[in-house]
């Protein structure tokens, strides 16, 4: 059987699989005690803290317009699929089915506002991005073992900060002598200078979640097909506990969620 041709982002995912550095599985006590320190103190200013990705940004802005959220929401839905080698059912579809799945959150009630020709921007839109996200990810092998929507939670000082995480596409595994997991997040937006940031707090999250170093974290727009790839090392999680500590020390009212 011929090899298929992995596509440039997944290569940059992959990297040259001799070349891997050896599992670290000696860096995230030494970045969880750092963060130790700030959550302490931040959780006496502001007890129960619950910190994400979101925090990471420095271009915050309201609450995303409905096109936007909905848009992000159905390229991820997309994205599920294309990770399991499926392909993605139609933009109206993929609508129709979140919607059945989501109940009566705020946002799916405002979602059954949309007019005819709302509905049929939306759809165009999302058809756009999600057109661009194939031809870029291209066919995940499953020997990859791919996972999507990926949560995850740590406690810092007792509980009372709590990171909060979920990383759109990942693959690799721990299990191996070198560092091979990678994770892909993906925007519906241009990229910017806070996505790199975004890209190093999945990394440290990783890192504390599993005790192992991942092997890159990326970002990648649907918006214009770029793709950003981190090499994740000492130095990349030890600026993200910065970032991190950064955020932790922010009066309460300038930290996002």
């Amino acid at each position: 059987m011929p090899t298929v041709a992995l596509s440039p982002v997944l290569e940059a995912l992959r990297g040259d699989p001799e070349e891997r550095p050896a599992v670290d599985l000696a860096a995230a006590a030494g970045l969880r005690a750092r963060l130790e320190t700030a959550a302490r103190g931040a959780a006496r200013v502001t007890p129960g803290l619950r910190v994400g990705a979101g925090g990471l940004r420095t271009r915050r802005t309201a609450t995303a317009p409905l096109a936007a959220a909905l848009r992000g929401l159905l390229v991820a839905s997309a994205l599920r699929l294309l990770a399991v080698g499926a392909r993605p059912q139609s933009p109206g579809t993929l609508l129709t089915a979140w919607r059945a799945a989501e109940g009566d959150s705020p946002l799916a009630l405002a979602s059954d506002q949309l007019g005819a020709e709302e509905r049929a921007r939306l759809e165009s839109d999302v058809a756009a991005h999600v057109a661009t996200l194939r031809a870029r990810l291209g066919s995940v092998p499953p020997t990859w073992a791919p996972r999507t929507a990926v949560r995850a939670h740590q406690r810092l000082a007792g509980g009372g900060v709590v990171l909060r995480d979920v990383v759109d596409l990942m693959v690799g595994t721990t299990l191996g002598p070198s560092a091979a997991v990678s994770l892909l997040d993906v925007t519906t937006a241009p990229l910017g200078e806070d996505d790199e940031r975004v890209a190093r707090y999945h990394a440290l999250v990783q890192t504390l979640r599993t005790a192992t170093v991942p092997l890159r974290s990326a970002v990648l727009s649907t918006a214009t097909g770029e793709l950003w790839c981190l090499e994740v090392d000492a130095a990349t999680l030890e600026r993200a506990v910065d970032e991190l500590v950064a955020v932790l020390g922010a009066p309460a009212m300038e930290r996002a969620a």
